[in-house]
């Protein structure tokens, strides 16, 4: 017999909070709908392509059933957590964001995908998000939806007014690493008092957004205590980008302050996913054509995107899992980036897309970020992340915000981290 892991043993305690509310919902009637023929799917605005879904509303191709699509609002996660803890009103596919490790610690409320023959297609994915998709157990509970490469937009006129490189490949190249990108901030602000960035913390998640290692092994050791850890450096590079002034202190709150400053060219970059090329258009709409994309410092990341799962009170797992390989294939994701903007996480998807606006000049985002998407670094994402990750982020905005020394706001934060992971028995 396998002795069990630490995992299982502190999930098996219920400390996670939902599976042993779950389990003593079996034999009840879990479904949302009476139709032994009629899914339900949880999904959230725009998280979905509404062509797809009425089509799904009549057939799902390859099986007897069909769709209902529910709308969920901003409480997705709540209303969700709150179902599978409850045994009761779940539905029998459910989209989750990019937060999927939140589910991690109650990975057994969702089914296995690779018993269910998801592995025939793994390889039409990019590696990278469908490790994503496996959770610390190896379980492929998280099937690939729509990803969010990132890349570094800037304002090509606000760089030519600073003297500063201004075609893509020249800027590309004078920041490959995090120091010459701090340092090419510095010349603009000095040149033009143009900010790089808003946040100091926006430069914090994309340093780990791009990093193969993040808070904790696979062992739930926490990385962040050793010297020259991912997240340590992501912290330092963070203190200094806000230490020279180059982070306006705007917080990425997509308001009237961030599209005025992205308006006005007082905020002259940003670095983010594929799916922020919509809303630099929707926020700063007068500024089309000004903007370019170049390379961010080091490599691509990912930030965003979401995944498909199947609660395992589903009351047809297979045509669940017809469904969603249908609505994934490269062609109906390509589909769906055209209706709703989702970025494929299918490379194949690309051959049947094109671009044809001119808000990046005569770049093709589209192509920018595809080939970016090709290099962002697989990372696991341990099952207590979301509980620690937290104290960095507001210690960080603590440093920004009100001048918080950094070296204290580090060490609360560590502390904070350490108090969270005793009180759930990862440390001891």
């Amino acid at each position: 017999m396998t002795p069990p892991t630490r995992r299982r043993l502190l999930q098996a305690a219920g400390l996670a909070g939902l599976g042993a509310a779950g389990l003593s919902a079996c034999g009840s009637n879990a479904s949302i709908s009476d139709d032994p023929h009629e899914l339900v799917l949880w999904y959230w605005n725009r998280s979905a392509s509404p062509e797809l879904l009425e089509e799904a509303a009549t057939s799902i191709p390859g099986s007897d059933s069909h769709v209902r699509a529910d709308v969920i609002g901003t409480t997705f996660d709540t209303k969700l957590r709150t179902s599978l803890a409850g045994g009761a009103y779940i539905p029998d596919i459910t989209y989750i964001n990019s937060n999927n490790a939140l589910y991690f610690r109650n990975e057994d409320q969702f089914l296995d995908m690779a018993e269910l023959g998801a592995d025939e297609v793994k390889d039409d994915y990019y590696p990278w998000k469908w490790d994503l998709g496996t959770t610390p157990e190896g379980r492929f509970c998280f099937f690939p939806l729509d990803i969010g490469p990132t890349g570094f937009f800037y304002r090509q006129d606000v760089f030519e007014e600073a003297g500063l490189p201004t075609s893509p490949d020249e800027v590309s190249a004078a920041v490959t690493t995090w120091e010459d990108w701090i340092a090419l901030g510095t010349e603009l602000l000095g040149a033009t008092k143009a900010r790089l960035v808003n946040t100091g913390r926006h430069v914090y998640d994309q340093f780990l957004n791009a990093s193969p290692e993040r808070y904790l092994d696979e062992d739930d050791a926490p990385l962040y205590l050793e010297d020259g850890s991912a997240v340590r450096e992501a912290w330092t590079t963070a203190v200094a980008a806000i230490e020279a002034g180059i982070t306006a202190g705007i917080p990425d709150a997509r308001g009237p302050d961030q599209n005025a400053a992205w308006s006005n060219g007082s905020t002259a970059g940003h670095i983010n996913a594929a799916w922020w090329a919509q809303i630099l258009q929707e926020s700063a709409p007068d500024t089309a054509g000004l903007w370019r994309l170049a390379e961010q410092p080091v490599r691509p990341g990912n930030s965003g995107g979401s995944f498909a799962a199947i609660p395992r009170t589903c009351k047809d797992p297979e045509a669940a899992m017809a469904f969603i390989r249908w609505i994934n294939t490269p062609e109906n994701q390509a589909r769906a980036y055209e209706d709703v903007q989702l970025f494929p996480s299918c490379p194949a998807s690309f051959d049947s897309l094109s671009y044809s606006g001119d808000f990046f000049g005569d770049q093709d985002p589209l192509a920018f970020f595809s080939k970016a998407a090709e290099s962002v670094p697989s990372s696991f994402i341990s099952t207590w992340e979301s509980l620690v990750s937290g104290s960095f982020a507001l210690e960080l905005d603590n440093v920004e915000s009100s001048g918080k020394d950094p070296d204290a706001a580090w060490d609360d934060a560590v502390a904070a981290a350490k108090k969270v992971l005793t009180k759930r028995g990862v440390l001891s």
